[in-house]
């Protein structure tokens, strides 16, 4: 029989082959990752993270027009933390060295962040909490981590944080800046009342407080605490931050949480320049979050500097000549509502406020002490009925509709309108024509004038028929000098004013002397500078310009932003007229018989200007929900010199000023006593010119 063949040796080769086949196919594919993936796969283990921070920077500078410093940076030292990659446990050993070496203000530790700290210095005692069939439920996913952790919360009791001592709370304290920044943004800590020897024992134990660093911080420092304070503004704390209404448009600009930001007037105006150009560091760190690196992309720039337009000199001057005679006036009687005054200087020509000063008399609820308040922004937000000021208004308005003109006269007998009181000046003054109205400031002849405007026609207890449009006429021809509208001054929150109804017609006898709707005493600046400066209304500004910061030094750079005179609007009246409104405005305060001629006549800066006395109702403080109002009478005075050529214009209002007959003129006395100071610091300083840089 033939031999069988065996079959082993070909099972052996197609092992082999397929053996062979496996390893060619490993080492193309080890060919595929070394060769042609091999760099992506280096890259890849070797891979790094940028994490950009930027570190905050001094803020700008505040200084008056004569470049006088009113608001700088003064220069603490300062405990930080930054958090490069520690878990919550070296933190923990951090905060509780550093505890040791510092006093820590715990006035921001809650309840809640105690007891949070407590178990987590108690983990045992904490799970305590827990009963057994909670903890069931737990494992059965029938409760949550989180309702757990509410449940132990709950549970703890006044004894339970009893045992956390001084120096827990103070460690607590420090743990919780540290654990509420970012990742590598410096937290401070502490730049408060840091003392020599807490800073040069943090500096000697750096190496037992990884992420701690003791370092030189910033406050906002102003030169002049009592004086200009609310119009400056302020800047939240670090431990403020960002303001919480404005977190999302703040972050969306690059802020981070932590951020000192200006929260009020100035330093919220102008916050876009003042913050400066953070410093740039780019935090290498492995795919393990470890820090490998720093790396600086860009330095840093302090912010720009705002040159104000005020004159700080001239600004305490006016202060103390307001809170002079405002105590002096209330010692007369019926001064019991009597409680604030405001005073504006402004350059006409250009729209410059020199001086935006106000006090106010307050209360301590406390103490029951009595003691003036800087009430400077009394001047944009709080408005009142100005009086007889309006009357240079009222005449050009009535030249502007064709109501008057310069042959015109109105004898100044009371008129009587049927079932209206009679209305009158405080006297009669006879026959009067616009010039000798203004000087002797008559009523009537105001009255006068807005009948016609109205195509009215007056007639002795008869019905006063005027067209309704004459609102609209009078009001807006008002708010072209600057009265009831925004003056456009480049701060925040500024009012307009209250309007009074327009029925029944009649009353606008009482808009065209003053006493129906209310103006603020910025806007009776603005008014009597379109008057004195030949008819434009001219932009209130509080800054100047802004500078960039010196680099090399800490001097004024070059200037960044320059705010030219800005011209609202012409109030389209011809010259002829307003130099008719500015004889009269003279014969006020330079002619015998003029309401201010007592107080200016002797002056020898030729002032132009008009009294104004408002018959009003009290709605400050001492008013109570449900109290019948009260007539209180309010003084104003507006005011330019030299009357030729007008350099400065100056409104004064003293609002609930006195109740009866007793009138004790503050806001006469405040206005020479301010005039001459502003021509004696010229006259003998020459510092309210205005500076040129070369």
């Amino acid at each position: 029989m033939p031999k069988k063949k065996n079959p082993t040796p070909l099972r052996v080769n197609i092992l082999f082959f397929s053996v062979f086949i496996l390893f060619s196919l490993l080492v193309l594919r080890l060919g595929i990752v070394q060769i042609v993936h091999g760099e992506d796969y280096k890259r890849e283990i070797d891979r790094k993270e940028d994490v950009t921070v930027n570190n905050p920077v001094p803020r700008g500078k505040m200084l008056d027009r004569n470049l006088k410093v009113i608001v700088d940076n003064k220069p603490l030292n300062a405990i930080t933390y930054t958090n490069e990659g520690a878990s919550q446990k070296e933190m923990l050993q951090v905060a509780e060295n550093l505890a040791r070496i510092i006093d820590q203000k715990t006035d921001k530790v809650r309840e809640r962040d105690k007891k949070d700290f407590w178990m987590i210095k108690n983990p045992d005692e904490a799970k305590k909490l827990i009963t057994n069939q909670e903890m069931e439920l737990f494992k059965n996913k029938k409760l949550k981590d989180k309702d757990l952790y509410k449940k132990q919360l709950e549970r703890i009791t006044d004894n339970h944080l009893a045992q956390l001592s001084k120096q827990d709370i103070e460690e607590l304290a420090i743990f919780r800046i540290m654990n509420s920044g970012y990742k590598f943004t410096p937290q401070i800590i502490k730049n408060e009342d840091v003392t020599s020897k807490e800073f040069a024992v943090v500096n000697e134990n750096l190496d037992m407080l990884p992420g701690v660093n003791a370092t030189t911080d910033w406050n906002r420092e102003y030169k002049y605490e009592d004086t200009f304070k609310p119009v400056l503004g302020r800047v939240t704390t670090s431990n403020e931050g960002l303001p919480a209404e404005r977190i999302d448009y703040y972050m969306s600009r690059g802020y981070t949480r932590n951020d000192r930001v200006g929260k009020s007037y100035l330093e919220l105006e102008y916050e876009d320049v003042l913050q400066g150009k953070k410093e740039k560091v780019t935090n290498v760190t492995d795919k393990a979050g470890e820090l490998l690196e720093k790396e600086l992309v860009s330095e840093g720039q302090r912010g720009k500097d705002l040159v104000l337009s005020i004159d700080m000199d001239l600004q305490i001057a006016v202060e103390e000549i307001i809170a002079k005679e405002l105590w002096t006036a209330k010692s007369s009687p019926g001064t019991g509502l009597l409680d604030r005054a405001y005073v504006v200087l402004m350059d006409p020509n250009t729209g410059e406020v020199l001086t935006m000063a106000g006090k106010k008399i307050v209360k301590d609820k406390k103490t029951n002490e009595i003691y003036l308040e800087d009430d400077a922004l009394g001047n944009i937000l709080n408005t009142f009925n100005a009086g007889s000021v309006v009357k240079g208004a009222t005449v050009l308005t009535g030249y502007k509709n064709g109501a008057i003109n310069s042959s015109t006269r109105f004898d100044d007998k009371g008129i009587k309108i049927a079932d209206t009181d009679w209305k009158k000046s405080y006297r009669y003054l006879g026959v009067l024509n616009d010039i000798n109205a203004l000087k002797l400031s008559s009523n009537v002849y105001m009255f006068h004038t807005a009948i016609r405007i109205g195509n009215g026609v007056y007639r002795y207890e008869q019905p006063l028929n005027l067209n309704p449009q004459v609102w609209d006429t009078i009001r807006n021809s008002f708010a072209s000098f600057g009265l009831g509208i925004r003056t456009g001054i480049d701060l925040p929150n500024e009012q307009t004013g209250a309007k009074g109804v327009n029925y029944p017609v009649g009353k606008v006898l009482d808009l065209v002397i003053g006493q129906y709707d209310t103006y603020s005493n910025m806007q009776l600046a603005q008014y009597i500078s379109t008057i004195a400066n030949g008819g434009k209304r001219m932009q209130p500004r509080i800054v100047k310009e802004i500078r960039d910061p010196d680099s090399s030094s800490d001097q004024l750079g070059p200037v960044y932003i320059s705010y030219p005179p800005n011209v609202l609007n012409d109030i389209g009246v011809e010259k002829q007229w307003l130099d008719r409104v500015h004889s009269g405005f003279e014969k006020v305060m330079q002619e015998s018989g003029g309401t201010a001629y007592r107080f200016f006549s002797d002056a020898p800066y030729s002032p132009a200007g008009k009294t104004g006395t408002a018959q009003a109702f009290y709605d400050g403080p001492l008013r109570k929900k449900g109290d019948k109002p009260m007539d209180t009478m309010n003084l104003s005075l507006v005011a330019f010199a030299p009357s030729e050529k007008p350099e400065v214009a100056m409104a004064v209002l003293v609002p609930w000023a006195y109740q009866g007959s007793v009138d004790h003129r503050a806001n006469l006395k405040i206005g020479r006593a301010v005039m001459d100071a502003y021509f004696n610091l010229k006259k003998n300083s020459g510092v309210i010119e205005t500076v040129e840089e070369e």
